[in-house]
């Protein structure tokens, strides 16, 4: 835990009470002493320090100091079709710790309609996963997750509203003729949309919905990767790609 994050209604005339997972990190893992500076962030807001201002048993008080540092927004939304709960865990600390700012979960012809069941998705639990990742990159900004149980409202409604936000839409697909590099060359200044199938791919008819609508397929090389792979190898190279970009400027 790299920051300790509250919501704006837990403050209180400048303080903060905490109890639970968060307090026993300040106390058994940081071993924070009163008096001591901590790195604080209000979630969708933002960071700071605050002061560890009294332990009293399993909580403690942080008195708020300066929080002024703006979360910078993202730039990567991602189209996934939804895993397993297990690899979903994984999935949905990643998006928040490499900085994704929208998580579309959709249906594909290769996703278990029992996943949609998952007590995972009820909001609060994916809250929870998100804000670990978030603890873990120390920023504060949390990625919007939204559902979609059927495919082709998706792709033909949805993602059209939404395509002119980006610079590119990407669609991961072993087999397809061109890497990202090769279609997205630095400079990469805007925003991306990522669309990333099931683990055993999207199906025909559905990589040419999507190309219909302006996503280009590309692949990651010769090997084929789970999907927690994915994601953090994508985001990296497209962070990659940005930073080249600017060097170059």
């Amino acid at each position: 835990m790299n920051i300790i994050l509250f919501d704006r209604d837990e403050i209180n005339d400048n303080t903060v009470t905490l109890s639970g997972r968060r307090a026993e990190h300040i106390i058994k893992i940081l071993k924070s002493k009163v008096g001591d500076t901590l790195r604080t962030g209000v979630i969708n807001g933002p960071s700071g320090t605050s002061t560890l201002h009294k332990i009293s048993g399993p909580t403690v008080e942080l008195l708020l100091d300066v929080h002024t540092t703006e979360p910078t927004p993202a730039l990567v939304d991602i189209v996934l079709a939804l895993p397993r709960p297990i690899m979903l865990k994984r999935v949905l600390a990643q998006v928040a710790t490499f900085g994704v700012a929208r998580l579309f979960l959709i249906n594909s012809n290769r996703v278990e309609k029992s996943f949609f069941s998952a007590s995972l998705l009820e909001g609060s639990k994916m809250r929870q996963r998100l804000l670990e990742g978030l603890e873990q990159a120390g920023d504060t900004l949390l990625p919007q997750v939204s559902v979609y149980e059927r495919f082709k409202p998706f792709v033909e409604d949805t993602l059209p509203q939404i395509a002119s936000e980006y610079q590119a839409m990407l669609l991961a697909h072993p087999g397809s003729p061109y890497s990202l590099g090769q279609l997205i060359p630095p400079p990469l200044t805007g925003k991306v949309l990522l669309i990333i199938g099931p683990e055993g791919g999207w199906v025909d008819f559905e990589i040419s919905l999507f190309s219909e609508k302006g996503a280009h397929p590309f692949h990651l090389g010769p090997r084929i990767l789970r999907v927690d792979s994915v994601i953090p190898s994508l985001l990296g190279q497209l962070d990659l790609l940005r930073r080249l970009g600017l060097s170059c400027q």
